[in-house]
């Protein structure tokens, strides 16, 4: 292919790589992550292209799509990657084909192949019990800390949740908080009584010190009264399973799938479920009854006598 027709063709691409991103911004509302996602991967697909010199974007075909896929996987890159890069690409062309740039799709012939379905570690009851009583709460981090373990466990948010929550988000009184999900979505999920306890504590008398009368939007802060970063998060997490001394991979997503887990174990329906934890699909909450139905024949294995 002439170079002047290449440079001409990788224009047009980024040209439709800016009006997907508008789309997924504008209409779907895809959280930055998400996004950040989808673009990584169509700008390595777009390098491809490039240095395949392979025909312009319209005139792709199903085999130089999965030759890509093909060349990806000879590189190393793990199943699970592929498939979402797929999707990235079938979002892309989706995308053109709907608003009338594309007349032919040839990602619609392509499967997405089936992942192996890897089951989230959860904490035990006595596991969760011990890490919710790890914190000090005589001292002001002591009760933020508290607070923050038990809205995680009690409501099952992601960490983005949480330490993007503000103070108004919670009201104790009537046990609700609002949360801002992927995208912006805001629902309103059930808190118990005991982190409302626990976060009424942080707010009246453990807060106030750690802001030192310094204004602060953020629920959860640290003593320069700005909001706690992800990272902080998992650093705090991750010192109080070192207390307890639990063997285990322990991240602050943990005590979300322990929260799902649980609640599925006492009963609870999935589409309520699926509400609580932000869910757009309820396939991906299901996820959590593969997690219940492998706990209860390892306790069957364990203790029947004829297993």
């Amino acid at each position: 292919m002439p170079s002047s027709l290449r440079e001409k063709g990788t224009a047009l691409f980024e040209h439709h790589l800016d009006r997907l991103q508008q789309y997924l911004i504008v209409e779907k509302g895809l959280s930055r992550n998400t996004l950040a996602a989808y673009l990584s991967d169509l700008q390595r697909f777009k390098d491809f292209v490039q240095q395949e010199r392979l025909p312009a974007l319209q005139d792709l075909t199903p085999d130089h799509i999965t030759g890509y896929l093909a060349k990806r996987r000879q590189q190393g890159v793990a199943a699970r990657t592929l498939a979402r890069e797929l999707v990235s690409i079938k979002t892309l062309y989706r995308f053109l084909r709907g608003e009338g740039t594309l007349a032919v799709d040839p990602t619609e012939q392509i499967s997405t192949p089936q992942q192996r379905q890897v089951l989230p570690d959860v904490l035990s009851l006595d596991e969760v019990e011990q890490l919710l009583e790890a914190p000090d709460t005589d001292t002001s981090l002591g009760k933020r800390d508290a607070a923050m373990l038990e809205v995680l466990y009690a409501t099952g948010l992601r960490v983005s949740e949480l330490v993007e929550m503000y103070l108004g988000d919670v009201h104790a009184i009537t046990g609700y908080i609002k949360v801002r999900g992927k995208g912006g979505k805001e629902r309103l999920v059930p808190m118990g009584e005991v982190a409302a306890g626990r976060v009424e504590d942080y707010v009246l008398t453990g807060r106030p010190e750690l802001a030192k009368g310094r204004q602060a939007a953020a629920l959860f802060i640290n003593r320069s009264a700005r909001g706690l970063t992800r990272q902080a998060l998992w650093k705090i997490v991750k010192k109080y399973v070192g207390q307890v001394a639990i063997h285990k991979s322990i991240s602050p997503h943990t005590l979300r799938h322990s929260f799902a887990t649980h609640l599925l174990a006492g009963g609870a329906d999935l589409r309520s479920l699926q509400h609580m934890l932000g869910h757009v699909d309820i396939s991906t909450t299901q996820i959590y009854t593969h997690v219940v139905q492998h706990r209860l024949r390892a306790v069957y294995t364990e203790h029947h006598p004829r297993p």
